[in-house]
């Protein structure tokens, strides 16, 4: 079975979601970075997996559900902080990150039985998930992050590897206001889009 990666930062007001400040106060972008993590490890403490591991930029804290492993990131680039998530890691692995509160425990049920590794593009050029039947940190390092063609960069590191790539529906990431309340429409009924609707009557 798979190992199931989270990589994600604490929660704490002007550390996190700083796109969503304006409209939102600090304190309401952490609050709704936190009930985003709380779907996303929701969503992953349902999927099947060996293990789950959630790859923590800080101490956590309540939104933590039981059955995870914490370990913290290693320091320098992003890029070096997912090859560190994988090196953790001795079989297949899917890494997702805090972003995509309406991910399912479905899309995380992968199966690398005839390919080698699983892709999952973002709206904004990036990734939300990556997947590896064989873990090799060195297929992450190197790659620029936050960019509009990272996630066509690492794609393309994959297939240059020689690996057999599937791919995941495309997701949007949670990153200004706009996003929040798209990504709370497809999933109403999770922690985000309530979180969401709290915020936005405080605003009225």
């Amino acid at each position: 079975m798979t190992t199931l990666l989270v990589i994600a930062k604490e929660p704490l007001p002007g550390r996190v979601k700083t796109r969503l400040t304006p409209p939102f106060t600090p304190g309401e972008a952490a609050a709704l970075a936190a009930a985003s993590l709380a779907d996303t490890l929701a969503a992953v403490a349902a999927a099947p997996a060996a293990r789950r591991l959630l790859v923590l930029d800080g101490a956590p804290g309540p939104w933590l559900p039981p059955g995870f492993d914490v370990v913290p990131q290693c320091a320098g680039g992003l890029d070096e902080r997912l090859a560190d998530a994988f090196a953790r890691c001795d079989g297949p692995a899917l890494l997702i990150g805090m972003d995509t509160p309406q991910v399912t425990p479905e899309l995380l049920t992968v199966d690398f039985t005839g390919c080698d590794a699983w892709f999952g593009p973002a709206e904004d050029g990036g990734f939300w998930a990556l997947g590896l039947a064989e873990p090799d940190p060195a297929l992450l390092r190197g790659v620029p992050m936050s960019t509009p063609f990272t996630g066509a960069v690492q794609r393309e590191r994959l297939v240059a590897a020689g690996l057999r790539v599937g791919d995941l529906p495309r997701l949007r990431d949670v990153d200004d206001a706009c996003d929040a309340h798209a990504v709370a429409a497809l999933a109403p009924h999770g922690r985000f889009a309530a979180r969401l609707a709290r915020s936005e009557a405080a605003h009225r």
